[in-house]
C-alpha cells in the first residue's frame, strides 16, 4: 500500500465514484497491489523472515509503500 503521506490519485478516483454509483458513507479510498506466494514446506520463522526481506528488499517499493506480510491457509 501506498503510504499514507503518498498522493494516491487512483484511490482518489474511485472515491469520487462511489456516491455516483450509489454507495455512501465511505470516507477514504486507498488504492495498492497486493502478491500471492505459495511457500513449498512449513512456513515457520525463518520462512517468514525470507519472505519479509523479499517484500521489503524487491516486492515493496518502501520509499513510498508500506507492507504487511500475513500467512492464510
Amino acid at each position: 500500500m501506498l503510504k499514507p503521506e503518498i498522493l494516491d490519485p487512483q484511490g482518489q478516483a474511485v472515491q469520487r465514484a462511489l456516491p455516483r454509483l450509489g454507495f455512501a458513507g465511505i470516507a477514504d479510498v486507498r488504492q495498492g497491489k497486493r502478491f500471492e506466494l505459495e511457500v513449498e514446506g512449513p512456513v515457520d520463522d525463518a520462512a517468514l523472515a525470507r519472505i519479509h526481506e523479499m517484500a521489503e528488499t524487491f516486492l515493496a517499493n518502501t520509499v513510498i509503500e508500506d507492507f504487511v506480510v500475513k500467512v492464510e491457509s
